[in-house]
């Protein structure tokens, strides 16, 4: 009886004891884990926790600390302890760990699904933007592994390739507000765009210079007097001396021109869209709804070009941006 009462007692604090032990779990060098933390059979440190939709997510590595040593042939990258500060401060702030697994490409399309309403002009931007990405290996990038030097080295490298600025500028117009939307969504905590264009690539746009009187005369001449270019002469004298934009031109109607006052009024332009459609929009900028004097244009241009407007409106689109080398707006 003796024997009973000394023997139970021991076996229950040595099982109380092998239990505490059980609880507290080591790694293969007898370090102790915390909590989430834990060690595979082939010696790769794992972190496991819900994400802010409950859902289970897991992180590796092949190092617990900093300091310990990569095992050989293994791929390196920050330790354990290393990952698991920023997960739970994004936890804590309801970010979503992973950048919720949205690519870069893929929060574009996102992006471009919230601009309704636009310009077709705009539109079509926004489309070339789109297909050079998704032709570039930068577009399979997972959104929270792109960093500030990561956009710059981006673009930089669309300089080399033969980029210019100006669509250097469209593609980082479309990419950073993409991002920021992925900010405001908790996504991501920083927006690797937000930074000066002209502080990473050289701006190699060219100034234009305005006509000279001589230039002008010059070109004039040549229209007049040549047999198949004659006949857009007056159209061409409209757009020199008035300023219009070739799509603000296409879009005059004769209640568009004032005559008696020596205006016309520009409310509205014409845009022909990459399915070769045309349709009618507001002006570019809200002072192309102001009056265009005209009082160094003769009346007889007026008279002479709005008759057969219609007929050659293409050939002046054609011209201005074929031989003259302008941009239609």
């Amino acid at each position: 009886m003796i024997y009973c009462l000394y023997i139970v007692p021991r076996l229950f604090f040595m099982r109380k004891g092998a239990w505490n032990m059980s609880e507290k779990r080591r790694d293969q060098r007898n370090r102790i884990l915390r909590n989430g933390e834990s060690q595979r059979k082939d010696g790769r440190y794992v972190f496991k926790y819900r994400d802010i939709n409950g859902q289970p997510q897991f992180v590796y590595s092949w190092r617990l600390e900093p300091t310990d040593r990569l095992p050989a042939g293994k791929r390196d990258g920050p330790a354990l302890r290393e990952l698991e500060p920023k997960i739970i401060r994004d936890l804590e702030d309801k970010i979503s760990p992973r950048g919720g697994d949205m690519t870069v490409v893929e929060l574009v399309q996102k992006y471009l699904r919230t601009k309704t309403g636009v310009r077709a002009s705009t539109r079509a931007g926004y489309k070339t933007v789109l297909n050079l990405l998704e032709k570039d290996l930068f577009s399979g990038i997972r959104i929270d592994r792109v960093k500030q030097s990561d956009a710059k080295v981006w673009l930089i490298d669309l300089q080399k390739s033969g980029k210019s600025y100006s669509s250097i500028h469209s593609i980082r117009g479309v990419l950073r507000p993409a991002f920021q939307m992925a900010v405001d969504d908790d996504l991501l905590r920083k927006n690797p765009f937000d930074f000066e264009l002209a502080s990473v690539i050289v701006d190699d746009s060219v100034i234009r210079e305005a006509i000279s009187r001589k230039d002008e005369r010059i070109f004039l001449d040549f229209i007049r007097n040549d047999k198949h270019y004659s006949q857009y002469y007056d159209g061409m004298c409209i757009l020199f001396k008035t300023g219009l934009r070739i799509s603000e031109f296409a879009g005059l109607t004769l209640n568009d021109v004032d005559l008696r006052a020596r205006v016309i009024h520009v409310d509205h332009q014409l845009q022909r869209t990459t399915q070769m459609e045309y349709i009618i929009e507001d002006p570019k900028t809200e002072s192309g709804t102001l009056p265009w004097d005209i009082v160094y244009m003769p009346h007889a241009r007026f008279k002479a070009t709005f008759g057969s407007k219609i007929q050659y409106m293409d050939a002046i689109y054609y011209f201005c941006t074929t031989f003259a080398g302008y941009e239609v707006p």
